[in-house]
């Protein structure tokens, strides 16, 4: 009897041997992996039989698109190239060695996050403004566990925004991506004024926390072109207006040392005035405008590399507001305050006009009764 059980425990141990593997590997090993949107990434999933045999490894998705699969023995790659959000969902690794099958499930997550904040006012006045806004435009997920808006003065934020808006973008594509407002009542700012407060947008997901910065200077008045204290490296919104002289350019000292920044030329042109944003940074750069009063859809643009137009028409008293333009890459900004003319009211119709109409109407009722008062009876 023992001589009969010592001669199927080798043909029993060798019968669980068969489906025995080892761990299915995952790599990154993380459950949630991220990625931006038009990145790359790689999920490699691997898988060794403990008697030598060939497994089989798969990558398989739930009502996802798949990406790019290379499988190899023991191996199965999963590569997402240009990724969109139709990528994002569940992706399973299914491995088995003889009988035994095991599997593990990664979530990808496709996020969009690029260097687009725009703050409203873009300049603050020291003693005058007392609202923020601060937006983080072309975003996905837009949940406040994922994308967070803060206003800093310093290292100190200054408390919890008054309102949180998400809106969706206007589609260029089938991705659909948001804008996410913050605004704050800012408190009264301590003496000395500080130079510049900032609004900070900061994406946080598994394996991955990005943060954006954009700075709101504070001038001492509106007229003024420096914020208080030290020049700061970050853009200075200029303050301008068609009524006033241009301001002498200032000496080119140390401008090597400064980073490349767009600036805004303004000329007079048929029926309005034309603005330029341009950057001489050399080649591989290019510059927009973001912002214009009413909208940019109200203006006609024209973009080419480094250099952009836009056509300002004065039809009644011209737009007053900021008009802001952007250098990629970089980010850098440049902004142009352009007041309004003053409206005078419209002119009367003319009195002479008038009179001229209804001295013909006359003439003509006289010529008419004269002509039937002298035609000769028949």
């Amino acid at each position: 009897m023992e001589r009969g059980l010592a001669l199927l425990l080798p043909v029993f141990l060798g019968l669980l041997q068969r489906g025995r593997g080892g761990p299915l590997e995952v790599e990154p090993p993380d459950s949630v992996v991220a990625v931006s949107m038009g990145g790359s990434r790689q999920l490699t999933c691997r898988l060794s039989c403990a008697d030598h045999r060939a497994p089989s490894v798969q990558w398989r998705g739930l009502d996802t698109s798949l990406g790019a699969v290379r499988s190899d023995a023991g191996s199965s790659v999963l590569s997402v190239h240009n990724a969109s959000l139709s990528a994002a969902g569940t992706h399973v690794c299914v491995g088995s060695c003889g009988n035994l099958t095991l599997q593990r499930t990664v979530q990808l997550l496709v996020f969009a996050f690029p260097d687009q904040l725009t703050v409203s006012p873009v300049a603050l006045v020291a003693k005058q403004d007392r609202e923020v806004a601060c937006t983080a435009h072309n975003v996905t997920p837009a949940s406040p566990e994922a994308l967070s808006l803060s206003l800093l003065l310093g290292d100190r934020e200054l408390g919890e925004a008054l309102s949180r808006e998400v809106e969706e973008e206007p589609q260029q594509g089938e991705d659909l991506l948001f804008q996410v407002t913050g605004r704050w009542l800012l408190p009264s700012l301590d003496t000395p004024t500080p130079p510049a407060l900032h609004c900070r947008a900061t994406m946080t997901l598994p394996g991955v926390q990005l943060s954006h910065q954009r700075a709101i200077p504070v001038l001492r008045s509106l007229t003024s072109r420096e914020p208080p204290g030290t020049t700061s490296p970050e853009a200075t919104p200029e303050l301008s207006s068609t009524r006033s002289s241009e301001s002498p350019a200032p000496p080119a000292g140390n401008s090597s040392a400064r980073p490349c920044r767009p600036k805004i030329h303004q000329s007079p042109a048929a029926g309005g005035l034309e603005l330029l944003c341009e950057a001489a940074c050399g080649p591989g750069v290019a510059v927009g405008w973001t912002q214009a009063p009413g909208g940019l859809e109200a203006y006609q643009r024209r973009e080419a590399g480094a250099q952009a137009w836009l056509s300002v028409p004065r039809a009644g008293c011209g737009p007053e507001g900021w008009f802001q333009c952007r250098l990629d890459p970089g980010g850098q900004m440049a902004s142009l305050y352009l007041v309004a003319e003053v409206c005078s009211p419209p002119a009367p119709p003319a009195l002479w006009t008038g009179s001229l109409v209804l001295g013909l109407l006359l003439l003509a009722f006289l010529a008419y009764r004269l002509r039937k008062r002298c035609r000769p009876a028949r």
